[in-house]
């Protein structure tokens, strides 16, 4: 049950990143090349959902509850890369 529920945590950000891809234009307004939106997406889909929320609702700058959003979104990511060494680490 563990390896389902950690599964769909990693794969919903990207879903949602593969949806806002296909019906929306919101990658090209907010990234300016697409090799961040497709390292964003394997690497750290929340960060680079939380930034492209923060270019495309804050007039392309990071400040106030937007750039709070983004730091979330880092650790949200980061996350995901250490916890798992840390709990077999300690095993």
């Amino acid at each position: 049950m563990g390896c389902i529920l950690g599964a769909i945590a990693l794969a919903v950000p990207r879903v949602l990143m593969f949806f806002v891809l296909i019906l929306t234009h919101w990658f090209g307004r907010a990234f300016e090349t697409r090799v961040w939106p497709i390292l964003g997406f394997v690497f750290m889909p929340y960060t680079t959902l939380a930034y492209m929320a923060a270019m495309l609702n804050n007039n392309h700058a990071l400040s106030g509850g937007w750039l709070a959003l983004l730091i979330v979104g880092v650790v949200l990511d980061s996350g995901h890369w250490g916890g798992s060494g840390l709990y077999y680490h300690r095993r």
